[in-house]
């Protein structure tokens, strides 16, 4: 089985490799090349066995070369041992045990791209952009992405501590608890007359418990429903197949995405279904740069198709589609390979340069003679892919719409903004607007 997986690198999660092989017309590289190259690395395997100075462990080399090989394509592509396939497996069935941190690599060092909802990590104050540094005292500097995640897991219930970099403050000292992390990704609560929708990852379970919250909000609001809120800041993303399906409950039929392979004719389009279930409700999507992938998939739909206004800060900007190739059924673990580049329905690709929102609004202030960098994006990552059409990011700059001095931080400026706009009948003017 394949599964398509568009989501940024989690903790517990790898992925996996196709079998080798050649042809003088697919390969850029004649056969002999190749096979000189292969000679190679069996003699660099051979004098490691014979000489290192001490002993080897062979299927750790042999994990080590090809983790090597696929981490110098592009952030996202890496080898999954059998025991991480498995936690894979159980992690896109919506619960797992370990932390609750969404990690990738940043020149060497465990870096945080979010902290899911409700989790020992959420709760203990880690933030996106934080930078992981040791486990119990042990510096995890220079290891790979899994090995990193193996120091990270252990029994429910038992301690360790993290080392936190921060910019801007001396490293400090996170004390968690590991638990069975049981992701509920869709959650809804009415606000006066507009719903709110929360959507924190994309697993199995996401397009179901949507629409089990649209059915919810409809039976509390009734007719008096003045608007939606999708809430998909911070999610890192996950299964393309439930992007489809969430995109689809606000699409009454048409493109959702499509994704282009290596090759010209390697191109598939998904289609929403007739019939949408919040017909005529003017919706909001609300973004940051931590939205990424699935998430940009539904944001970037929605915007481009003028069903929702978006709104927040450019999102991460994640625009490639990974596959999980099962090696040997899973018993020699499995490749997460970057197989397509996905489109929104209006052609564009956002790999490194996000989806940029209708209505610019900061969570936090942002002074002009202060300005910098806030976080990471997919562009930042070594080796991430170009943006093929040139598309790019839009650099520091003062937002257009921010707290006021003095605001008090535990408020939700974004989302007390979205509801006014959505209560002065701004969005459902600009969505007018937008569709002629």
């Amino acid at each position: 089985m394949r599964m398509g997986w568009i989501v940024a690198p989690v903790v517990g999660v790898a992925a996996c490799v196709g079998a080798l092989a050649w042809s003088a017309q697919e390969s850029a590289t004649p056969r002999s090349d190749t096979y000189r190259q292969l000679e190679l690395f069996a003699d660099v395997l051979v004098r490691v066995k014979s000489e290192y100075v001490t002993e080897v462990d062979d299927s750790k080399v042999m994990q080590a070369a090809i983790q090597g090989m696929l981490s110098s394509l592009d952030p996202h592509s890496s080898y999954l041992a059998p025991e991480d396939f498995k936690d894979m497996q159980v992690q896109t069935r919506g619960e797992y045990g370990g932390l609750g941190i969404e990690v990738t690599m940043d020149d060497s060092v465990v870096k945080v791209v979010s902290p899911i909802d409700d989790t020992p990590a959420s709760r203990a104050g880690i933030q996106a952009g934080d930078y992981l540094t040791a486990i119990n005292g042990e510096s995890i500097i220079g290891l790979n992405i899994n090995e990193a995640v193996s120091k990270m897991r252990g029994p429910v219930g038992t301690a360790l501590t993290v080392t936190v970099a921060r910019e801007g403050k001396e490293p400090f000292d996170v004390n968690l608890t590991r638990e069975i992390i049981s992701v509920r990704s869709v959650s809804a609560r009415m606000d006066g007359d507009v719903g709110v929708i929360r959507i924190s990852a994309f697993n199995e379970k996401t397009g179901d418990a949507l629409n089990d919250a649209i059915a919810q909000l409809r039976a509390k609001a009734g007719a008096g429903l003045r608007g939606v809120v999708i809430d998909l800041r911070n999610n890192p993303g996950g299964l393309l197949d439930q992007a489809i399906a969430v995109s689809d409950a606000f699409l009454d039929g048409g493109e959702v995405v499509s994704t282009r392979g290596r090759r010209p004719e390697d191109i598939e389009r998904y289609n929403a279904r007739r019939g949408e279930l919040m017909a005529g409700v003017p919706v909001v999507v609300l973004i940051n740069g931590g939205s990424a992938s699935a998430s940009e998939i539904v944001a970037g739909a929605l915007q481009d198709r003028g069903r929702a206004l978006v709104v927040g800060t450019t999102s991460f900007g994640k625009g490639s589609v990974q596959t999980v190739i099962p090696l040997k059924g899973g018993r020699d673990g499995a490749l997460r390979l970057t197989t397509a580049r996905y489109y929104t329905p209006a052609g564009r690709s956002i790999q490194g340069s996000g989806i940029e929102p209708d209505v610019e609004i900061a969570q936090v202030r942002v002074e002009a003679d202060k300005l910098k960098k806030l976080g990471i994006s997919e562009a930042d990552l070594p080796k991430a892919l170009s943006n093929e059409s040139g598309a790019k990011r839009r650099g520091p700059h003062v937002p257009e719409d921010q707290p006021p001095a003095g605001w008090d931080q535990k408020q939700d400026y974004q989302m007390k903004r979205a509801m006014e706009l959505l209560r002065q009948g701004v969005v459902a003017e600009r969505l007018r607007a937008k569709n002629g």
